[in-house]
């Protein structure tokens, strides 16, 4: 199953997205660390930040995971960019070219875990 996990970019109040703004480089080379770090996993960034709507930004990973083990490393990354950075997170499957959401978490939804989340992707 391929999985997804985004930085919620979408409907933020003004004051969040100026901080999203002001993170983003930080951000990128978080995931890009995380990317490289896990190129045996098949990990891939996505990184579509040019539109200047914050709206249209799509800033995450997406990773083959197998059993609800592979989602330890990339839920303690995205909890510990949610403290650090203040956003919250999407995540859920991909399918050709389409993503399905099946869970969100962060600073203002609460904390991953990475448990709940395997269910929810119904591994």
């Amino acid at each position: 199953m391929l999985v997804y996990f985004l930085v919620a970019c979408d409907r933020l109040e003004e004051k969040r997205e100026k901080k999203l703004r002001q993170h983003l480089p930080e951000l990128q080379a978080a995931l890009q660390a995380y990317v490289e770090a896990n190129a045996a996993n098949q990990v891939s960034l996505i990184n579509d930040c040019d539109s200047e709507d914050c709206e249209d930004w799509q800033l995450g990973i997406s990773q083959p995971i197998s059993k609800p083990l592979h989602l330890n490393f990339p839920v303690k990354l995205f909890n510990g960019l949610a403290e650090q950075y203040g956003i919250d997170c999407e995540v859920g499957t991909i399918e050709g070219d389409s993503r399905e959401p099946v869970s969100y978490f962060g600073k203002f939804e609460g904390p991953g875990e990475a448990f709940l989340i395997a269910e929810y992707l119904e591994l």
